[in-house]
């Protein structure tokens, strides 16, 4: 596991529960409004942090802490995610999973293992801007509605969400996605910030 990132308590990531947040690095989307860019790019660079260190922390927060929010960068494209996710558990946290829907294979395994508690699904744009709202690779559009539709026939508790950037979407763009999920699905805009983090 490569985790770029530990935020050690948050009350605003995980839904009525206080929780930290591992981040891991890398990502195959290079949206340019990206507010995890260290994250994202030079994967090769910077000090990675010790999953033990991690660990040792929450044994510590047993009593404090409901859950781990696990963000990125893209979980999903890491090789031992799975196996982050059984000790986690193992712990007794709830967990939380922020990902692009680009790996439904694998999110519907860990959902099938019941090692994920809440889904938070980012959905770039409609699906005929995700191209170049990605960042120019590859958009993965059929794994994405594969994803969203795992998550539309599943009991776990989900949401999708959108950052909104004046440049690459508009109120047409918004209507469309919102045809992607059921009337009573959770969906949510969020406004583009400036940041010194964005790719």
């Amino acid at each position: 596991m490569e985790i770029g990132g530990f935020q050690k308590v948050t009350l605003l990531d995980f839904p009525t529960k206080i929780a930290c947040i591992v981040f891991t690095k890398g990502c195959n989307f290079k949206c340019p409004y990206c507010q995890n860019g260290s994250l994202v790019l030079n994967t090769e660079d910077g000090d990675l942090i010790d999953l033990e260190e991690i660990f040792s922390y929450l044994e510590k927060r047993k009593k404090v802490l409901d859950g781990v929010c696990i963000s990125g960068g893209e979980p999903l494209i890491q090789k031992n995610i799975k196996e982050l996710l059984i000790k986690i558990k193992s712990m007794g946290f709830l967990v939380k999973l922020d990902t692009n829907g680009t790996n439904p294979i694998t999110l519907k395994e860990l959902i099938d293992l019941k090692l994920v508690d809440y889904v938070a699904m980012d959905i770039k744009n409609s699906f005929s801007k995700y191209d170049i709202t990605v960042g120019g690779v590859n958009p993965f559009v059929e794994n994405i509605k594969k994803s969203i539709e795992i998550l539309e026939e599943t009991n776990i508790p989900h949401e999708f969400r959108t950052t909104i950037v004046k440049e690459l979407h508009t109120i047409n763009d918004i209507l469309e996605i919102g045809k992607m999920f059921c009337p009573k699905t959770k969906y949510y805009l969020q406004n583009y910030e400036e940041s010194d983090n964005v790719i």
